[in-house]
């Protein structure tokens, strides 16, 4: 393929979203500075996740093309959770909801043609990585499902909704840059491993706010306030 100029988009979009992203997780939550870092995050992933969709479709990457596109809608759900007030839920959601549902069963399904020789994974990706993002997707799905039952999410159900999603597209940008781009690096750290830390920081730090929204006493009886950014409360 030709080198295409929303490439240089692309990759600067990506650099942005992770270091943004990286602020936003270090400035004290409900701060301007990290309100700010949030709101850049936000928009350099929606640009990352819709450009490496476009560029995967031309290579005929099917893969990422399903990983680009969860990768949009974790963000664009996590940031709708965000400034949405609680109990309130739309058409917006119910058109979400398919994206989940359809690229996780898609995932799997590409797994499983690998798995019986019907087709080749992606290079340097592993198998175990397709059953996982697809597995992810569809628990995304549940949980869209679950919301959408109820009619809303309240409370600190809200806060590990918009926290786990914006945790988990900040690890799909780190996995593909640091895993998926390491011929960018020096032979001697790529040697090391140690881009395997920066890559699965995101999951480790998604595990611990998890757990202290869910089983402290932190976030009880907290939730964002409407048109809050990523996680704007006191800590």
């Amino acid at each position: 393929m030709s080198f295409s100029p929303l490439l240089p988009v692309h990759i600067s979009a990506g650099i942005i979203g992770i270091l943004s992203g990286a602020a936003a997780m270090s400035f004290r939550k409900g701060s301007p500075r990290h309100a700010l870092a949030g709101k850049i995050f936000v928009t350099s992933m929606l640009t990352l996740a819709a450009s490496a969709v476009y560029l995967a479709v031309m290579k005929h990457q099917m893969g990422n093309v399903l990983g680009g596109t969860f990768a949009f809608y974790l963000v664009l759900t996590a940031w709708a959770t965000a400034r949405r007030r609680g109990g309130e839920t739309g058409i917006f959601d119910w058109v979400a909801l398919l994206i989940p549902s359809l690229v996780g069963i898609g995932l799997w399904i590409l797994a499983l043609q690998v798995v019986y020789g019907h087709a080749r994974p992606a290079n340097g990706v592993p198998l175990g990585m397709y059953f996982f993002m697809g597995s992810v997707m569809l628990l995304a799905a549940a949980g869209d499902i679950r919301m959408l039952a109820r009619g809303a999410v309240f409370g600190a159900k809200r806060i590990v909704r918009h926290l786990w999603r914006m945790c988990f597209g900040l690890f799909i940008a780190t996995g593909s840059f640091f895993l998926g781009q390491q011929q960018v690096f020096p032979a001697f750290i790529r040697k090391t491993n140690l881009l395997f830390v920066p890559a699965i920081l995101p999951l480790i730090l998604l595990i611990f706010w998890l757990l202290r929204v869910r089983f402290t006493n932190a976030y009880k009886g907290m939730s964002m306030p409407h048109g809050g950014d990523a996680c704007s409360l006191r800590t």
